[in-house]
């Protein structure tokens, strides 16, 4: 890529006014003419520079569109991306990075059921787990590519032996499976953390592609920290993994650092310069640290890369991943931008986000774009009536094509047991056993016999508390009564097992919910601190079952629970005693390492 260096920085006033300028916006790294006379004899500068540039220009007032000064056969690419197909594929990390959300670890069951509405969604992979992460991971992995066909299974390995034989052990039941490996590129990464040189990088991470090629030939090789690397370091150890075999690459801006244009030409030059570029399939995987992680991938997607990375209601670490439900609305909706094509079936979009945020305990907030409750609401007068004479003039998609239908299931007291395991098999819901069944069905019943309406977030709430393990549930609820009278202390009394021992409590409290909660603390005395509590109604209507998510955290670890009920106070203890299955789980989740 050429750069016309010296008509960019005559446009910011020459050298001197350029320097002065950097220099008042950034104090603590100033730039000196002698530093921007270097970049226009070298017709280039540092991609650090290039953020501040376009950061300048919006201080200043100025339009700042880089493309505008490249020149030669670079220019002939602007506005346009590079011919890589119209064909996106959509790689979701909700059950690998999105699992790394605080307390918001899953049971395999869960992991499996999750998938499930993943390969119903039409996603083209599923990141199920990091193998090497501890047994758990490994088993859960495996549990989902023995039961999902249509959707690639993939596992995340560092660059490491034991890393890629415990993924490739893990996805070998797949009919399609996929090995993801990584290490990181950037100076502060290999410097500080990984304590290599540049070439032993590069050394580990071919070894890594070559080694993974025995059990899979869909191999990712990732650059964690991408976009703070060095462009021709990344272009050197790309070409040299797609010598080793990799077949995709991914460019991950690990710690929501980049802004959309920059990523956009990024991927155009980093694509332009890798030798083999134009013979794999490159992804965006982007964090959402500044609120721009749907923004940077779609700005990948221009400059080039055909596979985005993602969660289903941008779940995961510190502020999240990237959206998929705003992704692929995004390139649906504006195709005359982005002109690619996603297989996502968009009306399991709700879906989808329901299940994952049932099963976390992550509520979705109302105001969220395309799942949020308000998603289509239309408060102000103006709206509405333009909405009722023609939908289209307020709505640029409707309700309909990403889920939002009245999903209630036609079921009462007097139904069967096969029309609702059928029910339960076309939500996705399988339970291993007569037993399982049986004990949901009773479930079902005591729920319709509270409630006239059953919805199906109202089955999911309701398996999510059955799935619970003998050996998880050492605090099983049993039963609540509850006193509040205005003016006087709430009381409550709580019977609930421990250990398989029966135990009774009682307590005042604040409120009738901190009541419970100290009742139940008066017995099992986990010393934990309750650092969140939530309450999100499942469904519409006054009779709507109530979902509680109560985290806890003891020692560094932290844990959700959730309960769910028609009575409140009672889905509030649900979740308190979920909370604590999980704090004393024997079974414990490693990280070995933070998103890529």
């Amino acid at each position: 890529m050429q750069l016309d260096i010296e008509r960019l920085i005559e446009d910011f006033g020459g050298p001197s006014v350029l320097a002065e300028a950097l220099t008042a916006s950034f104090p603590d790294e100033p730039v000196t003419r002698a530093a921007v006379y270097k970049w226009r004899e070298r017709g280039s500068l540092p991609l650090a520079q290039l953020n501040k540039l376009a950061l300048l220009a919006v201080q200043q007032g100025k339009r700042f569109d880089f493309n505008d000064y490249l020149t030669g056969a670079a220019a002939s690419v602007h506005g346009r991306s590079p011919d890589m197909g119209d064909r996106l594929y959509i790689f979701d990390t909700t059950l690998r990075d999105g699992e790394q959300s605080p307390g918001a670890a899953m049971t395999k069951e869960e992991k499996v059921r999750i998938a499930r509405q993943l390969e119903r969604l039409g996603v083209d992979v599923i990141e199920a787990g990091f193998a090497a992460a501890s047994p758990g991971d490994a088993d859960a992995i495996r549990a989902i590519a023995e039961v999902v066909k249509e959707s690639t299974v993939c596992s995340l390995a560092r660059a490491n032996e034991r890393d890629i034989r415990a993924a490739g052990e893990a996805v070998a039941p797949a009919a399609k499976k996929r090995i993801h490996t990584f290490i990181a590129t950037s100076p502060i990464h290999m410097e500080k953390k990984l304590r290599m040189t540049p070439d032993e990088v590069v050394e580990a991470a071919v070894k890594a592609v070559k080694l993974a090629r025995e059990y899979t030939d869909d191999v990712e090789f990732s650059a964690e920290d991408a976009l703070r690397s060095d462009i021709d370091f990344l272009a050197r150890i790309f070409g040299e993994v797609i010598k080793a075999g990799a077949t995709t690459l991914n460019v991950p801006d690990t710690v929501g650092y980049a802004v959309p244009k920059i990523t956009e030409t990024f991927f155009r030059e980093l694509i332009a310069k890798t030798p083999g570029g134009d013979k794999v399939v490159w992804s965006a995987h982007c964090h959402n640290d500044l609120g721009m992680a749907v923004a940077n991938s779609l700005g990948a997607v221009l400059g080039g890369a055909r596979q985005v990375e993602c969660t289903i209601n941008g779940l995961g670490e510190r502020a999240g991943n990237a959206a998929m439900e705003e992704i692929v609305m995004a390139v649906r909706t504006r195709k005359d931008v982005f002109n690619v094509e996603t297989r996502v079936d968009a009306t399991q979009i709700v879906p989808a986000s329901k299940l994952v945020s049932t099963i976390t305990g992550y509520p979705v907030q109302p105001n969220k774009a395309i799942v949020g409750a308000n998603a289509f609401a239309h408060e102000s007068g103006i709206h509405q009536d333009g909405v009722l004479k023609h939908r289209e003039t307020y709505e640029i998609m409707s309700a309909e094509s990403v889920g939002w239908t009245a999903n209630r299931l036609t079921l009462g007291k007097l139904s069967g047991r096969n029309a609702f395991r059928t029910k339960l098999t076309a939500l996705g819901i399988v339970l291993d056993s007569e037993e399982a069944l049986n004990a949901a069905f009773a479930r079902f019943k005591e729920l319709a016999d509270k409630k006239r309406e059953i919805f199906d977030e109202d089955l999911h709430a309701l398996v999510s508390d059955q799935l619970v393990t003998a050996e998880q549930e050492d605090y099983k609820f049993v039963s609540l009564k509850v006193a509040t009278e205005t003016g006087e202390a709430p009381q409550a009394q709580i019977v609930f097992v421990e250990h398989g021992n029966e135990q009774r409590a009682e307590s005042t409290g604040s409120g009738p919910v901190d009541a419970a909660f100290k009742a139940i603390e008066s017995v099992v005395k986990s010393e934990a601190e309750l650092e969140l509590y939530s309450v999100n109604a499942i469904t519409k209507g006054t009779e709507s079952q109530g979902e509680v998510t109560v985290r806890l955290a003891k020692d560094g670890r932290i844990v959700n629970g959730q309960g769910s009920d028609t009575d409140i106070i009672v889905a509030s203890a649900k979740a308190y005693l979920a909370a604590l299955n999980k704090l004393h789980s024997k079974t414990e989740r490693v990280y070995a390492q933070g998103p890529v």
